[in-house]
Parts: C-alpha cells; structure tokens; sequence
C-alpha cells in the first residue's frame, strides 16, 4: 500500500518553488543595504530595531552613570569637606572614609557585572536584530 500523503520535502510546494494559498509566513524583511551591497546606515538609523537598541542601551546606561558619579563624587565631597566624619572609627582603625574607599571598588565591579548581565540578555539579541537588518552574521 502507498502512501496517499507526500512527505513535506517532497510537496508540491516545493518542488514548484512558489507559496502555496495557504501558507502564514511572515514575508522577508527587505535588506537596508544600498546599490553595492554596504549597510545603509541612514535607514538603520532610522529603523525601529536600532531605535529599540538604543532605547535598552539608555536604559541601562544612564541611571548607572548617574548612580555612580552621586556616589562617586559624594565620596569626593564628603573626603573634602567633612573629614570629621569621613575620620569616625567605625571599628578599631578602619574609619568610614576607609569604608566607603573600599565600596568604590565593589561598586565599580556590581556595575560591571550588572551590565555584562544586561548586556548578554537585552542587548546582544536586540544586536543581532539590527545586525539582521543587513545580513550580517555574528562573528
């Protein structure tokens, strides 16, 4: 007995090439390239994934950049102009200026880790959208 149903490599619709009336496919995107085949970086500019690349990016960016720099330089004032509570002990010789001396470093690596977290989940897939844009693989 033969089998009435053709396996779907070997349908009508692929052996003519064409979409059959039935199918859902979403059509392709065109490419943003221009006449040689450069990315056209105006229309990715202008393209809603690069804008949404570059929405995730501030997102992120800017309120740790202003995060730390209050801290930072709240460290720098208070070492400035309040040495004597950046001198109160807190205990033994470690003092609070020594104590927020040190938080500097652990911030500095949080932020680092925190963004290459960021950056793994929210932005490198946001990348290859706008990378697709142009057919450009990943390296």
């Amino acid at each position: 007995m033969t089998k009435a149903i053709l396996p779907p490599t070997e349908s009508r619709h692929a052996r003519s090439g064409g979409r059959a009336f039935a199918t859902f496919d979403e059509p392709a995107a065109p490419l943003l390239v221009d006449a040689e085949g450069n990315p056209d970086f105006a229309a990715i500019r202008d393209s809603d994934d690069f804008r949404e690349l570059r929405r995730r990016i501030l997102i992120f960016v800017l309120p740790a950049t202003c995060g730390f720099l209050a801290w930072y330089l709240g460290y720098v004032v208070l070492s400035a102009y309040a040495p004597d509570f950046m001198g109160a002990e807190l205990f033994g010789s470690v003092n609070v200026g020594i104590t927020f001396g040190l938080l500097q470093f652990v911030t500095t690596i949080t932020l680092t880790v925190a963004y290459s977290r960021y950056s793994r989940n929210r932005l490198d897939p946001q990348v290859d959208a706008v990378r697709a844009l142009t057919s450009e693989a990943r390296p």
